[in-house]
């Protein structure tokens, strides 16, 4: 018969390799859930749509290992997000360990939609911080966002932001609830300022006429990014995750 002391022993190596096994299988089952609207949401790619959400070439940012589920969708605000269910069906599938990236604020703002609207200061403060506690008692890492910014340029060409209070409640919070920031919106205001009025048409859809058969007319849209200014804005958003979420960071590509 083993000694007690190595019985003892092999019963510790199991155990810790069970641990280990186990410690392995979660990373590999890591996830990055998104929650957003369309300045996130995945688009078509029929008839060579050129719009596209940051969060749809978000996964081409992360080593192999790690899954990106965006449940993002047009049109959404904290409050629709919540009313169609949608919440709930992302919450079901978290798991300790995952991430959850929140951003929204562009329709939140919009005070002639009932179904959409949320005061800055009130419900969609309210709605955030329902999202940041309910992923928490899930073992998940919230990580508030703020909304990217819309193109807006003065008649001197001075770029100004329509966002109001948004980004301010969703720094606050942050800082409050102590979970991890995004500031995607002081990040894109830098972008466009840099960039310029005319550059930064790039970033956004100035699509001419005929440039896109499904596009006849052309289109000029301000709000929806271009795959062009879809990665600029995970290039953004990786160089915050680098900066305060380091262990997220270490499953970025170099």
């Amino acid at each position: 018969m083993m000694p007690i002391k190595n019985q003892c022993l092999l019963v510790l190596l199991l155990v810790t390799n069970l641990i280990y096994a186990q410690l392995e299988q979660s990373k590999k089952s890591l996830t990055i859930f998104m929650i957003g609207n369309s300045t996130m949401a995945d688009k078509p790619y029929k008839d060579g749509n050129p719009e596209k959400g940051w969060g749809q070439v978000f996964p081409l940012y992360f080593k192999e290992g790690i899954r990106i589920e965006n449940h993002a969708v047009n049109g959404r605000s904290t409050k629709s997000f919540i009313d169609e269910g949608r919440w709930i069906k992302v919450l079901e599938k978290l798991n300790p360990g995952d991430y959850v990236i929140i951003e929204f604020g562009h329709n939140d703002s919009k005070k002639e939609d009932s179904k959409r609207f949320a005061d800055a200061n009130t419900d969609y403060k309210s709605n955030l911080k329902r999202f940041v506690s309910e992923a928490q008692v899930k073992g998940a890492v919230p990580i508030l966002a703020t909304p990217i910014v819309r193109r807006r340029f003065s008649d001197e060409g001075i770029f100004y932001d329509v966002h109001g209070d948004y980004p301010k409640v969703v720094r606050k919070l942050a800082d409050e609830l102590k979970v991890p920031l995004l500031d995607l919106h002081k990040k894109t205001q830098q972008m466009l300022a840099e960039f310029g009025e005319e550059r930064s048409k790039l970033l956004f859809l100035h699509i001419l006429p005929f440039e896109y058969k499904t596009l006849p007319d052309g289109k000029i849209d301000d709000t929806h990014l271009s795959a062009y200014g879809a990665f600029k804005v995970c290039d953004l958003a990786a160089e915050e995750i680098r900066e305060s979420i380091p262990e997220l960071a270490a499953w970025l590509k170099d």
